[in-house]
Parts: structure tokens; C-alpha cells; sequence
């Protein structure tokens, strides 16, 4: 999978609040829920006033994040490298890079990596109750 702009992220710096944080020391973690998938943990709501996460998603070829909702959490996906697919009660969206997706709250949806995996930047906002 070519992932060179993904790269770029996963080792590129966060500047918030007057401070900057170097992204190459946040952690990839593996999902706790799904196998194979991997996050790294950008912009956090303790930077947001509790209203954005910013995250790096790796999903391991063939290997998907299962159907899920964020409650009250938009989301918006930017696909940066590999393929794969997002299913919604809508239909499908396939993704490749350069494809945006947005997932409006409380709607269930699930991504699926093709055969070169799929790398994707993952924002989610917050909605006023």
C-alpha cells in the first residue's frame, strides 16, 4: 500500500493552544474491538473543549472495523491510501484516495479494507445536544 501522505501524518506534528506535539510519539494501538484495525489518537477532546477527535485509522488488508454508531458524533472520513468500502443503510461508498465520506450521527455503518488495506484520517465532531 502506498502511504506516503499517510506517513507524512503519522510522523508530522500537532500545534494546539500555543503548544506543538511531535504526532511520531502517539502510539498506534490496536482496536479493542476489531482485529486488525489500528488507531493512532491525534487531536483528543482535551484539546477540543470536547468537541473533535482527530484520528489516523489503519485497517489490515481484508480486515474491517464492524457495523458501530457514534452516538451523538458526526464523522468524517478522508481516505489517504489503499481501497476498501464503508457500508450505510444507504447503500455503499467505495474508497479509494481522495474519496470524503460524511457519517452523520447515530447512523450505523461499517468499513471494510480491499487487498492492499486502507488508511484513513478520522474526524469525529461533537453535536449540541
Amino acid at each position: 500500500m502506498k502511504a506516503d501522505l499517510f506517513h507524512c501524518f503519522a510522523n508530522g506534528s500537532l500545534a494546539a493552544s500555543g503548544n506543538q506535539w511531535a504526532l511520531a510519539d502517539a502510539p498506534w494501538t490496536e482496536h479493542k474491538d476489531f482485529p486488525g484495525v489500528f488507531l493512532k489518537n491525534l487531536a483528543g477532546p482535551e484539546l477540543t473543549q470536547g468537541l473533535l477527535t482527530c484520528h489516523l485509522v489503519r485497517i489490515e488488508a481484508l480486515q474491517k472495523i464492524g457495523r458501530h454508531t457514534h452516538g451523538q458524533r458526526l464523522e468524517l472520513h478522508e481516505v489517504v491510501a489503499g481501497s476498501g468500502v464503508c457500508r450505510t443503510p444507504e447503500g455503499e461508498i467505495a474508497y479509494a484516495p481522495g474519496v470524503m465520506a460524511v457519517l452523520p450521527a447515530n447512523v450505523p455503518h461499517e468499513v471494510r479494507a480491499g487487498e492492499q488495506g486502507l488508511c484513513l484520517f478520522a474526524k469525529l465532531v461533537t453535536l449540541p445536544a
